[in-house]
């Protein structure tokens, strides 16, 4: 297994399925769970209490917070950051080079991509790298990400456009008696007017 090691042999506070595979120098969180026929590699950072499904890749020095969620089939790219409570849906798709060429090597110009605390990113949605998705941002199934998504923004379509805004329970924000709550849980955030609407949780 050269440099890589099956997980199933060693005992660990997190849990790694036996088809899996884990390089060496990764760090692996507590009550982390790696699901079938995945690879986590070289100096990847994986947080406590994440859940890891089935063929996800994780890439050589790719940083993910604790407690977060990555369905089935995703690949997370050198250069991707996934902070806390992130949840990434199937098949969602992360790039980490702009304008790839098979025969003219880019791996020295890799732009950074940062989805930030509780930020939800749908089923088959892809992220163009190189932007910031802002905390408890919401994309929208099978949306293409070409630019910065703000804090609780509901972006959807291809590409992204702004939707409206999200709670950080995951429903929409909306308008009541001239303050802006959430449709379910009833929290109170601050938007500002204009054209880039900046959205916060009311003090």
């Amino acid at each position: 297994m050269g440099n890589q090691l099956k997980l199933n042999k060693r005992k660990k506070n997190y849990f790694v399925h036996q088809s899996s595979y884990v390089d060496k120098d990764v760090k692996i969180g507590k009550g982390t769970k790696i699901w079938h026929f995945s690879h986590v590699m070289k100096g990847a950072k994986v947080g406590r209490n994440c859940k890891i499904g089935q063929n996800v890749v994780i890439g050589p020095d790719v940083v993910i917070g604790n407690n977060v969620k990555i369905q089935n089939n995703v690949s997370v790219h050198r250069g991707v950051v996934l902070e806390d409570h992130v949840f990434c849906g199937p098949s969602c798709v992360f790039t980490n080079v702009f304008n790839p060429r098979s025969e003219i090597p880019r791996m020295k110009e890799i732009r950074k991509t940062v989805v930030g605390e509780g930020a939800t990113i749908g089923a088959n949605a892809t992220i163009i790298c190189g932007h910031i998705v802002g905390k408890y941002a919401f994309i929208g199934a099978g949306s293409v990400v070409t630019k910065d998504v703000g804090d609780y923004v509901l972006v959807c379509g291809n590409p992204a456009r702004v939707r409206g805004h999200m709670c950080k329970c995951g429903n929409k924000i909306v308008l009541r008696n001239k303050k802006w709550k959430c449709s379910d849980c009833d929290i109170e955030y601050k938007i500002s007017s204009g054209r880039n609407r900046k959205c916060s949780l009311k003090k």
